[in-house]
């Protein structure tokens, strides 16, 4: 019988590749993290380039919703962690939305990567500007509408492994792992 697959979403410094990568580990599931960083870091790209590059051609988008997707659907069980991963994964199991405050969000993406936390919470709110129009543009995906799905979690005030244990929770409810 084939495991759970698990889908994860929510902007950046919600928690998603950390979140996704630790349920993955809990659960004994394939972690599946493919995203325009991962991109950047196959190519020898900044960052910033792949987001002006896909900002004029939305190759960059299918490219990486792509392989991911793909990776997912060829995994036996897996956790897949991306920003449209609980639209592209259709046959997931268990969607999971996370959610946490822009200024929660931009102190951990400068605990994460350092620099100056004005320009990083500048940057995010503009990466998040333009991920909506483009998703909206590409996939008629409004990233703001995400009532479908089975949990939606404030990463607020939550460590990670409680976060993880919520959704390894609620997955052996739905399925036996």
């Amino acid at each position: 019988m084939n495991k759970i697959k698990i889908a994860v979403s929510g902007r950046s410094g919600c928690g998603n590749t950390t979140i996704s990568k630790l349920a993955a580990e809990n659960l004994g599931l394939d972690f599946i993290n493919f995203t325009f960083r991962s991109l950047a870091a196959e190519r020898d790209v900044d960052l910033k380039k792949i987001m002006e590059l896909a900002a004029q051609d939305d190759s960059w988008d299918r490219e990486v919703d792509t392989r991911q997707v793909k990776l997912a659907r060829e995994s036996k069980g897996c956790v897949l962690g991306s920003r449209l991963a609980v639209w592209m994964l259709k046959e997931a199991d268990l969607k999971v939305y996370l959610k946490a405050k822009p200024e929660v969000r931009a102190m951990r993406i400068f605990n994460r990567e350092g620099g100056n936390l004005d320009e990083i919470a500048a940057f995010t709110a503009e990466r998040d500007k333009q991920d909506h129009g483009r998703y909206l543009r590409i996939y008629n995906i409004d990233t703001d509408n995400f009532d479908f799905v089975d949990m939606i979690i404030d990463t607020d005030n939550l460590t990670p492994a409680e976060i993880a244990g919520a959704i390894a929770k609620k997955a052996q409810e739905i399925k036996c792992i």
